[in-house]
């Protein structure tokens, strides 16, 4: 089946698992525990992680599946993978822990090592941004759907930013990234998936991730992002690639609505 002919079930499963984690959310009692790795997971992560891998081995069968919570899968095994699912089902574990809303459902479809369409759901609003390659980015809030477009700025001038920044983050860190003197404009949001929408969507130029994130923390991203017009890529200004190391930790990226401007001289180079 082609991308589009998935992605509505895609959307749908998305929005299960979304409405279990607002329930446990919003019932307050969920546990949580340290994985090996040192970052958290919470009942949540579970529940809607057996939602999601229940609903597309019902949908695509003969797809597998690679889930932040069903990682363990080495890369000899998985390296052949002509296509398969990429998943995050509660991509900002830390914002449901701290109770800010700011988190999402993340699923991705990748082909020879590039995501094909992706969906990102919010819980907590009911808003859903999905992209399919070739067909645009869009999205659903409130019964609407409309096709978004990240902000292209002019070329040659020297444009006022709206950086996305965590809610945690210390401003200065993300500022100390750009050379000087540049207008920021900071636009807070929690989790990497629903920084990479809001430039997207124009709501902000610039997200800089400097620390680590998974494979599965910018698959679907970075297919919203491309079909939006922007792009999500490494320190080298790369597209990042997926299901090629044995790792699934990404390079340190970022994400630009204005893929014209000279973002190798915007950015302070590592």
């Amino acid at each position: 089946m082609k991308p589009e002919q998935l992605v509505d079930e895609a959307i749908a499963i998305a929005t299960q698992a979304g409405n279990k984690i607002r329930e446990i959310y919003l019932a307050g009692d969920f546990e949580r525990i340290v994985k090996s790795d040192n970052t958290p997971v919470t009942s949540a992560d579970l529940a809607a992680n057996q939602i999601i891998m229940d609903g597309l081995r019902q949908l695509t069968p003969h797809i597998p599946i690679l889930s932040e919570e069903a990682a363990d899968i080495p890369l000899c095994e998985r390296v052949d993978w002509p296509c398969y699912w990429l998943v995050d089902p509660l991509d900002g574990t830390g914002e449901f822990i701290a109770g800010s809303g700011d988190f999402s459902v993340i699923i991705a479809l990748v082909e020879h090592n590039r995501p094909v369409m992706g969906v990102v759901y919010v819980p907590m609003t009911g808003v859903c941004y999905y992209a399919v390659a070739g067909l645009g980015a869009y999205k659903r809030s409130g019964g609407m759907e409309v096709r978004i477009t990240s902000r292209q700025l002019p070329s040659g001038v020297e444009p006022s930013l709206r950086l996305a920044v965590s809610r945690r983050q210390d401003p200065q860190s993300v500022l100390k990234l750009f050379h000087q003197p540049r207008h920021c404009e900071l636009v807070v949001m929690g989790g990497a998936a629903l920084k990479s929408c809001l430039v997207a969507e124009g709501r902000a130029d610039c997200y800089v991730r400097v620390g680590p994130t998974g494979e599965w923390d910018t698959g679907a991203a970075q297919i919203i992002i491309e079909e939006a017009g922007g792009q999500l890529m490494d320190i080298e200004l790369q597209p990042l690639s997926y299901n090629e190391r044995d790792t699934f930790e990404n390079p340190n990226f970022v994400v630009v609505g204005s893929p014209n401007l000279d973002w190798d001289k915007i950015l302070v180079g590592e």
